[in-house]
């Protein structure tokens, strides 16, 4: 007895079978797809599971000094990163490498606080080579670990150029959300100050990439052979105006127990020879990473080393500002070059019921420009001011650019405070200034700090023709001259000159400070008042030096807080700058410490060649 049809079975077979050609043509139609217009993409996966990028850090571009020295290169050092696919393998791994790399607590959670998934966890920037050996020969209990070789970077001056150049450390999360660093990635090393934050695009060059393979418990089996390594490309490297012996020799001379600065610019185009501040401190510990500790330490220390005074640090100029008074004076037409003043100076002067000192309580007598230089005599600068008169006096200040920045390529820099009205006084003090304010400016006093580097771009315009170039650290053939002092004639450049020469000659007020055998030095002294110790102005001395009777080959200005006398702190350390830079320009012996005419004669040493 038959249940179904024969003829109802062959509808069912057929059925089924259509079922299955479906079934199967589906299949093969997605092996197709899969196979071919998918197979990249699922190769790319494979991949990405078996493979991990690690960067490769392109060396920073090298830094040179005017003559072809280092001053910044890149040495070897190893970097050991932790890479691992979840929170608890990486923490175990820090765990295993806490003794090998004396990793604390706090290090740990704050590694652990960066940690991302399939990132390369970057736990030591500078491993010494002992460490790194032991972790090499025990690699098979440390899974996750790669131990690289990097550039690590080298600062050849050391604490010698430390302001000037900067130092670099790891990228920070806050640079890394502001729109410089964009296309930054984290631990990344960069420029923090200095050369090195000023031109970090050009230094840092281009990030590479190689892979890791690792296996299916995310362990590293080793670099992937077949797959090309993107190497990167290398930082720029750049060519400065520096002078690494100078500064290295201004590190050597310059007082150990005080602060300051020393500025030294090549008058010819405004390159800057030297910029040293002190404190100093050593780059070269930045590059392997200070702890919390170590830079609380360094940022809490009451003598600032991190302050870079040449271009940050703003002190009234004292008495090194009379020569712009000077000559805005004589661009005025108020007083003559050869000019006597009317009062002569007997140790003070009555300006109304008001009684003025000079500094020299026996007074100078009669004066005219050049003398009143030469001998800093308030009373002949109170008589001028007076000539000029306070709102002429603010209004040249400015137009000169006392109230400006150099325009330095470096950071950071701090522009001078000078009044730009009789509004100032109104603004910050809360009073109508009269006209007696123009007695405290007259001498660089009152409301009126500079920079150094301010002080010092003056002065080499003194040096030139009354113009000067923006002063610069980068090689620059093309200078521009920015700051212009007023249309002073030749001869009343001369005359300017002619008291700074008064200066440093016999009988001058920094003679024994700055007479050297063989070059002429032309400046000017200051003592300026301290707010923060009354009893310990700060010393200055601005200058120039060169063959006797030629052009100035070189412009120094040094600044020492706290030091107290221009002439016989600050002094010498300009005259000793310039003797060292010129000696070496013309092929002459290097000098020991013993240069000015005042170290001859505490030393015991003849001096035949002295005036």
């Amino acid at each position: 007895m038959r249940l179904v049809h024969a003829h109802r079975r062959r509808q069912r077979a057929t059925g089924a079978f259509a079922i299955i050609t479906i079934v199967l043509g589906s299949l093969a139609v997605q092996f197709f797809r899969v196979q071919v217009f998918q197979s990249n993409d699922y190769v790319l996966q494979s991949r990405s599971n078996r493979l991990r990028p690690l960067p490769v850090a392109a060396p920073r571009g090298t830094i040179f000094d005017r003559n072809g020295r280092v001053l910044a290169d890149n040495v070897p050092g190893y970097v050991v990163l932790v890479l691992r696919e979840s929170r608890e393998s990486t923490r175990q791994t820090l765990e295993s490498l806490r003794p090998y790399l004396g990793l604390s607590d706090e290090r740990i959670e704050t590694l652990m606080g960066q940690y991302q998934r399939w990132e390369p966890l970057v736990v030591e920037i500078d491993t010494d080579f002992e460490a790194v050996s032991v972790l090499q020969e025990r690699r098979e209990d440390f899974p996750g670990i790669v131990i690289e070789m990097r550039p690590k970077r080298r600062y050849i001056g050391g604490s010698a150029v430390s302001h000037v150049l900067g130092y670099v450390n790891e990228i920070t999360a806050e640079e890394l959300a502001g729109p410089r660093f964009t296309e930054y990635e984290p631990g990344i090393l960069i420029g923090k100050v200095g050369i090195e934050r000023q031109y970090e695009e050009r230094l840092q060059g281009r990030q590479g990439v190689r892979y890791l393979e690792v296996d299916a418990l995310g362990r590293i089996v080793g670099s992937l052979a077949g797959i090309e390594e993107d190497a990167g490309d290398p930082g720029e490297d750049i060519h400065l105006t520096l002078d690494l012996e100078l500064m290295e020799w201004i590190h050597s001379i310059f007082p150990d127990s005080l602060a300051g600065a020393v500025i030294a610019l090549d008058p010819v185009d405004g390159g800057v020879l030297a910029l040293y501040s002190a404190p100093t401190f050593d780059p070269n510990a930045f590059v392997n990473g200070l702890t919390p500790a170590e830079w609380a330490v360094l940022e809490s220390d009451p003598e600032m080393p991190l302050f870079n005074r040449a271009v940050t640090g703003t002190y009234p100029p004292g008495s090194t500002w009379k020569l712009a008074a000077a000559a805005i004076a004589v661009d005025r037409g108020v007083v003559g070059p050869r000019e006597f003043m009317p009062e002569p100076c007997n140790g003070g002067i009555f300006i109304g019921d008001d009684y003025r000192r000079c500094w020299d309580e026996e007074g100078h007598g009669y004066l005219d420009l050049a003398g009143a230089i030469a001998n800093s005599c308030n009373v002949y600068f109170y008589q001028l001011g007076l000539r000029v008169g306070l709102d002429p006096l603010l209004e040249e200040g400015i137009r000169i650019g006392f109230a400006e920045q150099s325009g330095i390529d470096l950071p950071q820099e701090s522009s001078g405070t000078f009044p730009e009205g009789r509004e100032y006084w109104e603004r910050i003090f809360g009073y109508t200034p009269q006209e007696n304010e123009v007695l405290n400016l007259a001498i660089g006093q009152g409301p009126n700090s500079q920079t150094p580097l301010k002080m010092a771009q003056f002065y080499l315009a003194l040096a030139r023709d009354g113009t000067a170039p923006t002063p610069h650290l980068l090689e620059n053939p093309d200078p521009t001259e920015d700051w212009r002092l007023p249309n002073m004639s030749r001869e009343s450049m001369e005359v300017l000159r002619e008291g700074m020469r008064g200066v440093a000659s016999p009988g001058g007020t920094a003679y024994l400070g700055t007479a050297l055998e063989h070059w002429e030095v032309l400046g000017k002294t200051g003592t300026s008042q301290n707010p923060q110790d009354t009893l310990r102005p700060h010393a200055w001395f601005a200058g120039m030096a060169g063959p006797w009777g030629e052009d100035p080959e070189i412009v120094v200005v040094a600044l020492v807080e706290f030091g107290e006398s221009g002439s016989g702190v600050a002094a010498p350390l300009v005259s000793k700058t310039a003797d060292f830079f010129l000696r070496r320009e013309h092929g002459m012996p290097l000098p020991d410490s013993i240069q000015t005419l005042g170290e001859h004669y505490n030393f015991g040493r003849p001096a035949p060649w002295a005036r």
